[in-house]
């Protein structure tokens, strides 16, 4: 019998261990390192082309009923949606149930569930104070307990990306844009706060959402009503960004961009169309996890600039890996214009290739 006959199907049979080829074989006694492979090839393989760059897309669907979020993503495929309002249709009564039976892949379905000013769920399963208010009646170690309550609660809604928590820091007032979201004008505050709101979210199953990158907090105004300056980059570094720091410390956790334009970084562009933006999260800040735009659709500062076709072109471009509108439709149109971009080199393959991977990693597709 030869001796690699022995060693393949006899010697496991009788719990002898395998043993490395002999010298003098084919491959000259080197072992042969087996190439890496790519967990998500053979999922984005099932996928057209247009399914590819679907993935990348949040939309914003009717809350009142499941219609709207089915025909979407029956039609397109796309990656998200994301539930705004507060009507509680989509919300109850297993409604995503449908919307998930016709989506190829899991698909994520966020909402926007801060507390205070911005929740979803208060009518449903009682109100969450502000970050601020949070901040004034509870220690990191509650507020994780209550995010982790809260995500829970969001989870058995359907629910599985929160856009929170606010990282920026503030001490404007409480009703300003920012005011009383930000946990802090003390970035070391700020973060702690953010971080054990994230953990609790994350403990309930809930992918939390740190926004909005390089900092809103300190901004000019309302990105919402058009665009708005930060302070200078150098400053950031010393306030807004802080929390940004160390940023693997959070665990999972995925970066909203938000539409600010930073002197000495994005040069009169949002920093969500600017690939200078992209490059400080990925690079000093060092965060391989996804990142998102803020609202593409429905905020001046990015629509008074650009259409919304060309605007989630540019972003994807820049190096977002989600393209979000809230106020949906123009999803055809949309991936109309990005398949044409392919085409034309208005948006480089490769970086399709890297978002898609990362979003496909991060919803457990592959």
């Amino acid at each position: 019998m030869l001796a690699a006959t022995f060693h393949q199907e006899v010697a496991p049979r009788l719990g002898l261990p395998d043993v490395a080829a002999p010298a003098g074989s084919r491959d000259g006694g080197q072992a042969q390192a087996a190439a890496p492979t790519d967990p998500c090839a053979p999922v984005i393989a099932g996928l057209s082309t247009r399914q590819q760059l679907a993935q990348l897309l949040q939309v914003g669907v009717k809350p009142e009923n499941s219609e709207d979020a089915v025909a979407i993503v029956t039609a397109e495929q796309v990656g998200g949606i994301f539930i705004g309002g507060d009507a509680p249709g989509l919300l109850t009564g297993g409604a995503l149930a449908l919307v998930r039976a016709v989506s190829k892949l899991p698909i994520t379905v966020s909402v926007d569930d801060e507390g205070g000013r911005v929740q979803r769920i208060d009518a449903m399963d009682g109100p969450l104070p502000s970050a601020r208010a949070m901040v004034a009646a509870n220690s990191p170690e509650q507020v994780r307990e209550l995010a982790k309550t809260r995500g829970g609660q969001l989870r058995a809604r359907g629910v599985t990306m929160d856009l929170a928590p606010v990282v920026d820091t503030s001490a404007q007032a409480d009703d300003t844009v920012i005011g009383d979201r930000s946990w802090s004008a003390d970035p070391a505050v700020a973060r702690a706060y953010a971080a054990a709101f994230a953990a609790g979210l994350r403990d309930a199953g809930v992918q939390p959402v740190l926004k909005h990158f390089p900092g809103h907090g300190n901004a000019s105004g309302d990105s919402h009503q058009g665009l708005v300056a930060t302070p200078p980059l150098a400053e950031l570094k010393t306030n807004d960004l802080v929390p940004y720091q160390d940023i693997q410390s959070y665990g999972p956790i995925a970066v909203m961009v938000g539409h600010l334009d930073v002197p000495g970084l994005t040069d009169g562009t949002p920093a969500t169309l600017s690939p200078a933006a992209y490059q400080l999260l990925r690079t000093e800040y060092a965060f391989d996890g996804v990142v998102m735009t803020d609202d593409l659709g429905a905020m001046k500062a990015v629509t008074n600039l650009v259409d919304l076709p060309e605007a989630v072109r540019q972003a994807l471009a820049a190096g977002a890996d989600v393209a979000l509108w809230s106020n949906g439709g123009r999803v055809g149109e949309v991936l109309d214009g990005l398949e044409q971009a392919l085409g034309n080199g208005g948006l480089a393959k490769e970086r399709v290739s890297d978002s898609l991977h990362r979003v496909l990693r991060s919803k457990g597709a592959c």
